[in-house]
Parts: C-alpha cells; structure tokens; sequence
C-alpha cells in the first residue's frame, strides 16, 4: 500500500515509518515540525523516504501529499501534559483542527482506511473496585489529599481505599487533562468520518512509550525519557508522589509494529485498542531500574504532584492480540538495558 504517514519526523513516527518500510509499504512522510518536539531545522530524508514539510492543518498540502495514497497513518499531534493552560490553543489546533482537516482531505481523495495514534490518558483514572461497592469511578482526586500525601483515591460511596484493575477498550472515556481531551477528541471525529464514508479507522491507545529517539527533557517528553536526561546529568530521577503510581511502558518497536498490524487488518467502522505490553509496574521502579542500568544516583522521591496527573492506568491489550495479531515483545525489564545507552532526540 500507499501510505501517508503524518509526524513522521517524531520520536514514534520515525519507527513507524521504518516498519512500514520493512513490511513492503510505499510511505508518503509528512511532519510540520512543531518546536515543541523538535529543534533545529526540519531533515530532508527520514528513514530513507523524502519528509513534506508542512502542517497538518494545512489542507491544501495534505491535499498534495494524498495524491495516490491508499491509507493514512496519523501519528502528528502535540503530546504531554504541556507546561500551562497557555497550551491550550496549541493542543486544540494540532490535535483536533489537524485532525478534522486531514479527514476532510481523506473524504475527499477516497481514501478510507485510518491508523490513529491516540492514548490512554482518554481513561482519565482507570478502572477501580470497591470492596463493598464492587467497580467503582472514582471522583478526581483532591488536591488537600494529595498534599497530605494521600495519593490513591478513595471511593466516592464510602471513602474506603480501591484496589486498581486493567482498563479495556469498553471503559468510558473521562479526559482529565488538555491533552486526553483532544486525544477523545480526536477518536470522536474519526469516529464520525468512518460512519460518514464507510472508512476504517483502528485507533491505538497506546500507553507510556519508550525507546530510542525520544525527545530529551522538556514539558512534553515522556517521564522515562526525563529520568533519562536526569541521569545523563549526573542527577537521580526525580519522582513524584510516592513512585507508587502503576503504568504499562510500552516499547517503541513494538507500537512500530502495532500500527503495521493494524494498518494490515483494517477493522471496518471505527475500532479502539490498547498498545500496551501488558506488564504494568511503578514509576518508582522505572526510576530505579534506569538508575541501576545508567551506573546514576538513586531516584529522590519528592511527593510532589501536578495538577492532570492521574494516580494508576493499567490496560488489558488481548483485543489487539485477538483482533489485530499483536503482542507486546518487549518487557521495560528485558530493554531497559538498551535504553539507558540509546541516543535521545535533541
């Protein structure tokens, strides 16, 4: 297939427009830069395949760059938790203008096949249960609680302690930052367009991604990545909370291969899916474990907080196993060694 890839200069894209290489894809690569992922100037060449750059609310070249595309894989979006509300123009714009822009354009050109990198941040806190009340939502958790140190959420019925479950695919969505509400957004619209034209859209929720070429320290990098720079510093990773918050990290080559498989199967309608390696751990032991494979001080624990932040999200991936064929080969345990020496994006 033909396949227009959008953020094909950024930290997921590069991967994924590799693996669609290496699985016999023609890839049409495309990022507009945005200077919240990338500094310097813009490559000419990624991954062997010529880069468009332009915007991906650019509709009159996303028109160009559709010419003779069979499919698009969008992975172009503003990513992270950002630094203010100062960002919420920018999240809104990139994320869901782009968004709607380029399924427009896609409408328009026939094209009617659609990866979209989405993430589990739409879960808002995930999945709890009550031992007297059975599956709970729990309230957002408040901020006298957490700084007195009480960083689990209670239940909304009776304020005992809950006990964190995996997330599927079925759960609500319940944003609770800019950032998940454009991600929703962005699954809503794409919805909306598969039911309009017939299309197919597989929407990858993935979860904390790592690996080679994430970006470096910023308001918008990935805390692995964080922990990272921390060390290449000569400085432990600074923890929030207690680093007992539960998340599922994810390897880049393995979403690579995700978003290939998803591209192959072509679910009809729309379809969401956990990207997730389906072996959760703390963000303390992250830490920890880069520490240990960095030769670096030990994490510092602080118990601060940041307001958006939710305390546990843990998905259940058997859907893409089941539906797309994919599974999770990398374990953070088994790559940490590789990621503590890769290179990261300037």
């Amino acid at each position: 297939m033909r396949v227009l890839l959008t953020g094909a200069a950024g930290f997921i894209g590069t991967h994924v427009a590799s693996a669609l290489r290496e699985s016999g894809h023609d890839v049409v690569a495309l990022d507009g830069w945005h200077p919240a992922a990338h500094r310097g100037a813009p490559p000419s060449i990624v991954e062997g395949v010529p880069l468009l750059h332009a915007d991906v609310r650019d509709r009159a070249a996303v028109e160009r760059a559709l010419h003779g595309v069979d499919a698009v894989v969008h992975q172009a979006a503003m990513v992270g938790l950002g630094a203010d509300v100062q960002d919420l123009p920018d999240y809104v714009g990139c994320n869901d203008l782009g968004t709607a822009v380029l399924l427009a354009a896609m409408a328009a050109h026939g094209v009617r096949r659609l990866v979209l990198a989405s993430s589990m941040v739409i879960y808002g806190e995930g999945a709890y249960r009550c031992a007297a009340h059975g599956p709970v939502v729990p309230a957002a958790r408040r901020e006298n609680d957490l700084r007195a140190g009480r960083f689990d959420p209670p239940c909304p019925h009776c304020d005992a302690p809950l006990t964190p479950e995996r997330v599927d695919e079925d759960a609500p969505v319940r944003p609770r930052s800019v950032y998940a509400a454009t991600k929703a957004a962005q699954e809503h619209l794409a919805g909306a367009w598969a039911d309009a034209t017939g299309g197919s859209v597989a929407a990858l929720r993935y979860h904390n991604v790592y690996g080679p070429g994430m970006p470096r320290d910023t308001p918008y990098s990935g805390v692995a990545a964080i922990f990272r720079s921390a060390l290449e510093r000569g400085q432990p990773p600074t923890v929030f909370e207690d680093g007992g918050q539960r998340r599922d990290f994810v390897h880049v080559r393995d979403v690579a291969r995700a978003n290939v498989a998803a591209l192959e199967a072509a679910p009809p309608g729309f379809r969401a899916y956990n990207i997730a390696s389906g072996r959760p751990c703390t963000i303390g032991d992250v830490a920890a474990s880069l520490a240990r494979a960095c030769g670096g001080p030990a994490p510092v624990v602080t118990g601060r907080f940041r307001a958006g932040d939710v305390r546990h999200i843990v998905a259940a991936p058997h859907r893409a196993g089941a539906e797309l064929g994919f599974t999770a080969a990398l374990a953070f345990a088994d790559a940490v060694g590789e990621f503590a020496i890769a290179p990261l994006r300037a």
